[in-house]
C-alpha cells in the first residue's frame, strides 16, 4: 500500500493555531536562514504570515542573499516546446480537458518538432523543456520517445538544443526506466494542489483524478532510473500557505525515501484558459504581494533547489524575481504545439489561444528578455555542462550544499552568454553584454587561474568555437 506522503490533519492543525510573527522571532528566523541550511514548517509558516512591511522587506533581503550566495548572478534560460494538447483528463482549471471542443486538437509529426526545434535555434535557444497532454498519438509513448530523439538530433547550423527537460504525464516503473535511455535532464511532475479534496474536485476524469497515483510519481520515477526531478504547485487553486507546507513535507519524504530531493520547483500562477470560468476566477486568487513573498520564502527554505518562474508571469514581475531568489526563466514562449513556426495560431481573443494551454503574461523574444537580464546586471545562463559531466542528482547536491557549484556555473554561464551574443545579439547588445562579462569576471570570479582560464576560452569562442564547459 502507498504511504500517505500528505498529512492533510498535521497541516491545517499548523495553519489554525496562532504563529509567532513577532520582529525578534521573524528576525531569528532570518538569521538562521543565512546559514544556508534551510528553515523548518513553523518556520516557514512564520514568515508566510508576515504582514509587516518592514519584516517583509527583511526577508525579501535574506532571499536575495541566498540566491547570490549559492547560485551567483545568473538566470538559466530555456524554452517550453509543447509537441501535442491531446488529453484525456478533466482538469477543470485547463484548456487541454478532454470536453473542451473549442480548442482546436494538434499533435506534431517529427517534421514539425524538427521545424519548432529549428525555430528555437534560431533564436538562440539550447535548453528546452518537452510538454505534451496527457494522452498521445497512436504510437503511445513511443510518440515521446521519437520526439526526444527529433529534438536532440536536429541543427541549424553550428546550433543544437544541450539539453531537453520533460514535463510529461506520469508513468509507471519500466516505462521511466525506458525514458531515463533519451538522456533527459530533469522530469516535472506538478501536482497542482496538494489539498486532496480540491484535487479531486478539480480532476473529475481521466487517469489524472488519481491523487495518489499522480502523488507517488516521482517515486516511480527515481525508482526508475530518472537522477533529476521537478515538482510544482498552480498556485490560485488552494490557499497558497497549505500548499508550500505540503510540498515542503513532499520534498522531505523524497529526501527521507531516496536521499536526494527535487532538483527544481515551479511557481505558475492560473492565468487565463480558453472555455474555463475557474481559471478566469481562481478560486484563492494570489497577490502580487502574496506571490513575491512565496517566491522569497521558498528560496530561503530549500536554498540549494532551483526555482522556475515561467512566462505566465508579465514583465515586471519576472525582473522583480530575480531579485527574490528565481533561478531559472522561460523565455520568448508558446503554449500550443507548432507555436514557435506559426506564431499567429498562438493567441486568440484576449490573448487566449485556440491551441494554447493557458495565456500568456511576457510575450518579450529571447532577445528581449535577455536585454532585460543583463540590465540588471544578471549573465543569461543556457549552460548544460552539470548535466553533460554527469553532476546530477545526489552527485549535483553534493557539489551545490557547500556552495562549490557556482564556481562551475558562472564560468559555464558565460561561456554560453559570450556565444549567444556572438552568434545572435545586436550591436548594442553585444556591448553592454560583454561588459557585464568583463565586470562578472573582475568582481565574482576570485581565483587567477579561472580567470584566466575563462579569458582563454572566450577567446576560442571567439574564434568560432562552440560549446565550451567544465
Amino acid at each position: 500500500m502507498e504511504q500517505n506522503i500528505i498529512d492533510n490533519n498535521k497541516i491545517m492543525d499548523m495553519l489554525n493555531k496562532d504563529i509567532d510573527t513577532s520582529s525578534s522571532h521573524i528576525d531569528g528566523i532570518i538569521q538562521k536562514a543565512r546559514e544556508l541550511n534551510g528553515i523548518d514548517s513553523n518556520e516557514v509558516l512564520s514568515l508566510l504570515k508576515t504582514d509587516d512591511k518592514d519584516l517583509i522587506n527583511k526577508i525579501y533581503d535574506t532571499a536575495k542573499y541566498i540566491k547570490q550566495t549559492i547560485y551567483g548572478n545568473r538566470l538559466v534560460l530555456f524554452a517550453p516546446l509543447y509537441i501535442s494538447n491531446l488529453c484525456t483528463n478533466e482538469c477543470l482549471y485547463c484548456a487541454f480537458r478532454s470536453s473542451n471542443k473549442t480548442l482546436v486538437r494538434k499533435a506534431l509529426g517529427q517534421d514539425a518538432i524538427r521545424n519548432e526545434t529549428k525555430e528555437l535555434l534560431r533564436q538562440g535557444h539550447k535548453r528546452v523543456l518537452l510538454v505534451a497532454g496527457e494522452s498521445y498519438p497512436k504510437e503511445g509513448l513511443e510518440y515521446v520517445f521519437e520526439s526526444i530523439k527529433t529534438v536532440y538530433d536536429t541543427n541549424l547550423d553550428k546550433h543544437n538544443i544541450r539539453r531537453v527537460n520533460i514535463n510529461i504525464a506520469p508513468l509507471s516503473v519500466d516505462e521511466f526506466t525506458k525514458l531515463a535511455k533519451y538522456n533527459i535532464g530533469t522530469y516535472q511532475l506538478f501536482q497542482e494542489t496538494y489539498h486532496e479534496e480540491t484535487y479531486k474536485k478539480l480532476h473529475i476524469g481521466g487517469l489524472k483524478k488519481d491523487y495518489g497515483y499522480r502523488m507517488h510519481g516521482m517515486d516511480r520515477a527515481f525508482m526508475g532510473g530518472i537522477k533529476d526531478v521537478g515538482v510544482g504547485v498552480l498556485f490560485g487553486l488552494y490557499d497558497y500557505k497549505y500548499e508550500i507546507l505540503a510540498l515542503l513535507e513532499h520534498i522531505k519524504y523524497l529526501e527521507r525515501e531516496f536521499g536526494i530531493g527535487v532538483h527544481t520547483i515551479s511557481m505558475p500562477r492560473i492565468e487565463p484558459a480558453l472555455g474555463s470560468d475557474i481559471s478566469m476566477s481562481p478560486p484563492f486568487d494570489i497577490s502580487d504581494d502574496d506571490f513575491k513573498k512565496i517566491i522569497a520564502v521558498l528560496r530561503i527554505a530549500v536554498p540549494y533547489t532551483g526555482l522556475i518562474l515561467s512566462t505566465r508571469e508579465n514583465a515586471k514581475m519576472r525582473t522583480d524575481a530575480f531579485e527574490l531568489g528565481i533561478s531559472q526563466i522561460s523565455a520568448g514562449s508558446r503554449t500550443n504545439p507548432g507555436g514557435y513556426t506559426h506564431e499567429e495560431d498562438s493567441e486568440g481573443d484576449n490573448n487566449v489561444g485556440k491551441e494554447s494551454q493557458f495565456s500568456l503574461g511576457d510575450h518579450r523574444s529571447l532577445h528581449e528578455v535577455i536585454e532585460d537580464v543583463t540590465a540588471h546586471n544578471h549573465i543569461p545562463s543556457f549552460c548544460t555542462g552539470c548535466y553533460r559531466l554527469g553532476r546530477v542528482g545526489k552527485d549535483f547536491m553534493d557539489l551545490a550544499k557547500p556552495g562549490l557549484i557556482k564556481a562551475h556555473c558562472l564560468p559555464n554561464a558565460i561561456f554560453t552568454y559570450a556565444e549567444y551574443l556572438h552568434d545572435f545579439a545586436d550591436d548594442s547588445l553585444k556591448q553592454k553584454g560583454f561588459e557585464l562579462i568583463d565586470k562578472m569576471i573582475d568582481s565574482d570570479i576570485e581565483n587567477e587561474k579561472t580567470k584566466k582560464d575563462i579569458r582563454a576560452n572566450l577567446a576560442e569562442i571567439e574564434n568560432g568555437k562552440r560549446d565550451i564547459y567544465y
